[in-house]
């Protein structure tokens, strides 16, 4: 699949054009709107793969590549609020532990506790919500619904599912490695004129790993052992 995954984003005649846009509107993020595309343009990507498309998406139908960028903007930021409240409840709570113990040691001590804990629950939620958030975007492409995003039934599947975990992890291994990538060529101040083009690239490949996996995930209902998204035989 990494294989794969690596070379999904060139398997097509306009593949330069795609990405050279790609990068462009990533260049261009500073923007947000160009953001807001290049997100759609991904949702799309992932929409084509769990339809067994084989080939990269292009760049048209602008206003619904924007409209699919905002829906799925909207649901990583609503996604994002949990950490961010975590780490609100913890500085509230530091706040007032200094107030009602002065500045005693003990006080410090126990502002250093909520800390330490609090940054070690931001840390793990962060990582799962890193994990569940792919998840909640394919339930979104497979309804077309911003709801079933946050729903359990369509979410708990995929996430404990291995075939998911693994198309992630790949996800998450192309992303690491366009970030060594981009470090290298930082060293030849070139780097920062790639990133954009190497950071779409990733992400198109990411969204391949995880179309794939889902639609090689084994579907349970009625006892069906048949990949998700394929037919029987």
């Amino acid at each position: 699949m990494f294989q794969d995954a690596l070379n999904y984003p060139r398997e097509s005649d306009s593949a330069v054009k795609t990405i050279a846009i790609g990068g462009l509107l990533l260049f261009l993020s500073f923007l947000v709107v160009p953001t807001f595309f290049v997100i759609g343009y991904v949702v799309r990507t992932l929409r084509g793969v769990l339809n067994g498309e084989t080939e990269p998406p292009e760049f048209d139908d602008w206003g619904d590549l924007g409209m699919d960028g905002l829906k799925v903007f909207v649901i990583g930021f609503v996604y994002s609020l949990v950490p961010t409240a975590i780490a609100v409840v913890a500085l509230f709570a530091s706040g007032v532990t200094l107030g009602l113990g002065g500045n005693g040691s003990g006080s410090g001590l126990a502002v250093g506790f909520i800390v330490v804990v609090a940054a070690l629950a931001v840390a793990i939620i962060s990582l799962a919500m890193a994990y569940v958030i792919p998840a909640a975007v394919v339930a979104f492409v497979r309804t077309d619904s911003i709801a079933a995003a946050f729903s359990p039934g369509e979410l708990r599947s995929m996430a404990f599912s291995r075939t998911y975990a693994t198309g992630w992890l790949v996800a998450v291994a192309i992303s690491l490695l366009s970030g060594v990538v981009i470090g290298v060529l930082n060293a030849v101040l070139i780097g920062a004129l790639l990133a954009p083009f190497l950071t779409f690239y990733a992400n198109v490949a990411g969204a391949y790993a995880i179309g794939t996996a889902v639609n090689e995930m084994p579907s349970v209902d009625d006892g069906d052992e048949t990949p998700a998204g394929r037919p029987a035989a």
